[in-house]
C-alpha cells in the first residue's frame, strides 16, 4: 500500500515548523501558533479505530490528533501488513488536514504486542519481576518496540509501573511485583521502548507510557463488593496516609521521568484518600490537580504529555461538561473517549463541542490548551511523525521472528521460581516416562494469560509458540504420557508433572470476588470460573491422583499471582513451581525442569497461605507466609 502525504509541506516553501532542522521547542512554537482552536482539540481527543475505520475522514474533518486500538481491536486480516495498512490509512486522513499534522496511534504493547497475530508474546510484568534481570526487561522492551512500530502503532501503554500490594487485585500480574526497588529495577523497559534520548524518531523504538498515576496497585478490598458483579478492588480507593503513598505509589514515577524519560503517564481509575478512609474526601486521579499538576508536572519536571485511561473522565462528579472541565485543568493532556456504539452512544464527538465550549466560556484557558497541545506536538516531532509519518516496514520481517522467540523462551525459563524440591526431584534426569496432567499443560491461551489477542485473553486462544507440554515432549528422554485430568494409567516409575492454576482475565473481571467474563465469541456466552486464587477441583484431583501414583510429583502453577496451596496438598507434593504467565514460550518452563537451564527466579511477591492473609507483604507486622519475598531455590 503506498501512499504519500499531502500536506502543507507541498507548498514551495517550508514552514518553521516542516524544517527538521530547527529545534523541537521553535517547531512546536511555530505550529502551534498557526493553529485554530478546533485543530488545537483534535490533537487532545484520541478514537478508537473501531470510531472511524469505516470512514476515515472523521480523523481530516474533525482534526483527530490520536486513535487506539483497545484490546481485541484489529483489523480484518490480523496480520502484521495489514496493521501497518490500516495505520497508514488513518495517517493518510491526518495529513489531508491543512496543517498536516500527523497521527499518534496507540496499542497495549503490555508483554509483546499482543494485539497482533504472529508478535513474539513474553511473560507478563510479574513474571519479569521474578528474573531479577533488568537488562533482559529491557531487550525485551526493545523488541515489543520493534514489533509494535514495525506493524504501524508509534506508541504503547506501557510499563505498568505499579507495587501490587494486594494479590487479590486482578492487575496483578501487570505489576513486577509488590516493592517500590523490585518495580524501580524493572524500569529498564522504558529504555528497550523508547531507546536512549534521541532514538524515538528510529524505526524500532516507540513512545512508553508509565502506568498508572499512582496507586492503582494500593487500592484496598471492599469486602461489601465481592460477588456483587462489581470490581472488589480494581478502580478502588487507597485508604493510606501521604507518606505511605508516597512510598508505595509515587517513588517509582521519580526515576522513570528523570533517568528513563518516559514520554506519557496515564492516570488510574482509583482514588486517593488520605484522611482515615472517609470516601467523602477521596479524589479520582483524573481530578487531581495536586498529583497531576503540582507533583508530577510541576515538582518532578515531568514534560510529557498525560493520556486519560480509557472514558476514564465519566467516572468523575457531575455533568459531562463538568468532568472535561474538572481533568483538564487537573493535568490531562490528552482524552481517551472511544464511541464503539451502541453500548457507548458517545465519545470523542461529544468531547471536542464540550471542550470548546469550555473554552468559549473561559471555564478553561487557553493557556492550558497550548500547554497540552504543546507537549504532545513534542512526542510527535520527537518521533519524527512530521518527516516520516509511515510506516517505517524495515523490520516488519522480525516480528515473531526465530530470535525474537529465543529471547522469550529465556525470559519464561528466567521468571521460573522453584519453591519446594524434597529428595532433589528437579531437574528431572535420566530417561524415565513422564506423565503430565494439568488445565494449562497444553493451553497456550491460558499461558500467555489476559492482553493478549483480546483485552480479556481466553482460554481457546492460539498464537505462535510452544505450550509447556511440548516443551516437555521436546525435552524428555523417555515415552511422554498426556491426560490432562489424570484419567489414563499412571505408570508407577514415571515422573509426574502436573500443571495447573488460572485462566485468562484483565482488570477487574481479574478481581478476587469480582464479575465473571462471558462475552468474548469462544465463550458462548457461558461465564468464566471465577477468580478465587484457589486451585479447581479437577486441577486439585489431578494433583493428587498423580502424587499419590508416580514415582516423582511436580506441580507448575501457571497463574497470574500466587495460588493457595493447602497444606495437606502440598505435602504429597515433591516439587513445586512458581511459573507465573510464561508467554508463548512454554518451552522454557521445560527448560528448567529437565535443567537445560538452572532455577534462578526470585519471588516478586508474598506468597500466603491462605487467601485470608491478604494483603500480605514483606515488612509487615506479623508477617507469615507460606514462602517468603524473595525466596526462590537454585538449582546447579
Amino acid at each position: 500500500m503506498l501512499l504519500q502525504p499531502q500536506t502543507a509541506a507541498d507548498a514551495d516553501e517550508a514552514l518553521p515548523y516542516q524544517d527538521p532542522g530547527l529545534p523541537v521547542p521553535q517547531r512546536v512554537a511555530d505550529l502551534l501558533g498557526r493553529m485554530s482552536l478546533a485543530e488545537k482539540i483534535g490533537q487532545m481527543t484520541q478514537a478508537e479505530r473501531v470510531d472511524v475505520d469505516a470512514d476515515p475522514s472523521l480523523i481530516t474533518d474533525n482534526r483527530l490528533g490520536s486513535v487506539l486500538s483497545g484490546g481485541g481491536s484489529v483489523p480484518a486480516e490480523n496480520t502484521p501488513t495489514a496493521w501497518a495498512d490500516m495505520v497508514d490509512r488513518y495517517q493518510q486522513a491526518a495529513l489531508d488536514t491543512p496543517l498536516g499534522i500527523p497521527l499518534l496511534y496507540g496499542v497495549d504493547s503490555v508483554h509483546g504486542h499482543g494485539n497482533l497475530l504472529g508478535a513474539t508474546v513474553f511473560p507478563h510484568n510479574i513474571g519479569l519481576g521474578a528474573t531479577r534481570d533488568p537488562a533482559l526487561v529491557e531487550r525485551i522492551g526493545h523488541i515489543t518496540a520493534e514489533e509494535t512500530r514495525a506493524s504501524g502503532p508509534q506508541w504503547v501503554f506501557a510499563p505498568c509501573i505499579c507495587v501490587a500490594r494486594d494479590d487479590r487485585w486482578g492487575r496483578t500480574y501487570e505489576s513486577f511485583g509488590e516493592t517500590p526497588s523490585l518495580v524501580t529495577s524493572m524500569e529498564t523497559a522504558i529504555d528497550g521502548l523508547q531507546g536512549a534520548p534521541g532514538q524515538l524518531d528510529e524505526p524500532d523504538r516507540v513512545l512508553a507510557t508509565a502506568k498508572h498515576f499512582a496507586g492503582d496497585g494500593l487500592t484496598a478490598y471492599d469486602d461489601s463488593l465481592a460477588d456483587t458483579g462489581s470490581y472488589p478492588i480494581d478502580q478502588g480507593i487507597d485508604r493510606v496516609t501521604r507518606a505511605e503513598f508516597d512510598r508505595l505509589a509515587l517513588a517509582p514515577y521519580v526515576p522513570a521521568i528523570k533517568e528513563h524519560h518516559v514520554g506519557s503517564v496515564m492516570p488510574s481509575f482509583s482514588s486517593t484518600d488520605f484522611n482515615g478512609g472517609d470516601t467523602d474526601d477521596a479524589v479520582k486521579m483524573h481530578a487531581n490537580a495536586d498529583l497531576l499538576t503540582t507533583w508530577l508536572k510541576q515538582q518532578q519536571g515531568f514534560d510529557g504529555f498525560v493520556i486519560s485511561d480509557w472514558r476514564a473522565i465519566r467516572q468523575l462528579p457531575g455533568t459531562y461538561a463538568d468532568q472535561v472541565k474538572t481533568s483538564v485543568n487537573a493535568g490531562v493532556d490528552m482524552f481517551m473517549e472511544p464511541i464503539q456504539a451502541p453500548n457507548n452512544p458517545t465519545g470523542w464527538d461529544e468531547f471536542i463541542p464540550t471542550l470548546t465550549q469550555l473554552v468559549d466560556t473561559d471555564q478553561v484557558s487557553m493557556a492550558r490548551i497550548d500547554d497540552a497541545v504543546s507537549r504532545i506536538l513534542t512526542a510527535k516531532f520527537e518521533l519524527g511523525l512530521f518527516e516520516h509519518p509511515f510506516t517505517d516496514r524495515t523490520h516488519l520481517a522480525q516480528i515473531g521472528s526465530k530470535a525474537h522467540h529465543a529471547v522469550a523462551r529465556q525470559a519464561a525459563a528466567e521468571s521460573q521460581v522453584l519453591l519446594r524440591n524434597q529428595r532433589h526431584t528437579l531437574p528431572l534426569r535420566g530417561n524415565h516416562d513422564v506423565y503430565v496432567a494439568g488445565s494449562n499443560a497444553d493451553n497456550i491461551g491460558n499461558q500467555t494469560g489476559g492482553w493478549t489477542l483480546t483485552w480479556q485473553g481466553g482460554s481457546t486462544n492460539v498464537v505462535p509458540g510452544t505450550t509447556i507440554l511440548d516443551g516437555i515432549e521436546r525435552s524428555a528422554r523417555g515415552a511422554v504420557t498426556y491426560s490432562e485430568t489424570a484419567e489414563k494409567r499412571i505408570p508407577r516409575k514415571a515422573d509426574g508433572i502436573v500443571v495447573v492454576g488460572e485462566t485468562p482475565y484483565a482488570e477487574g473481571f481479574g478481581d478476587v470476588g469480582g464479575p465473571q467474563w462471558a462475552w468474548d465469541p469462544a465463550d458462548g456466552g457461558v461465564p468464566r470460573q471465577k477468580q478465587t486464587m484457589r486451585l479447581s477441583d479437577a486441577d486439585t484431583r489431578a494433583v493428587q491422583k498423580v502424587c499419590a501414583q508416580a514415582k516423582s510429583c511436580t506441580v507448575v502453577v501457571v497463574s497470574g499471582r500466587p495460588m493457595v496451596i493447602p497444606p495437606a496438598l502440598l505435602r504429597q507434593i515433591d516439587a513445586l513451581v512458581a511459573s507465573w504467565l510464561p508467554g508463548s514460550e512454554g518451552a522454557g518452563v521445560s527448560d528448567v525442569l529437565f535443567g537445560r537451564r538452572p532455577f534462578t527466579g526470585k519471588l516478586p511477591v508474598s506468597w500466603p497461605r491462605t487467601v485470608a492473609q491478604e494483603p500480605i507483604n514483606v515488612g509487615d507486622p506479623g508477617y507469615d507466609p507460606l514462602y517468603r519475598y524473595g525466596f526462590g531455590l537454585r538449582t546447579r
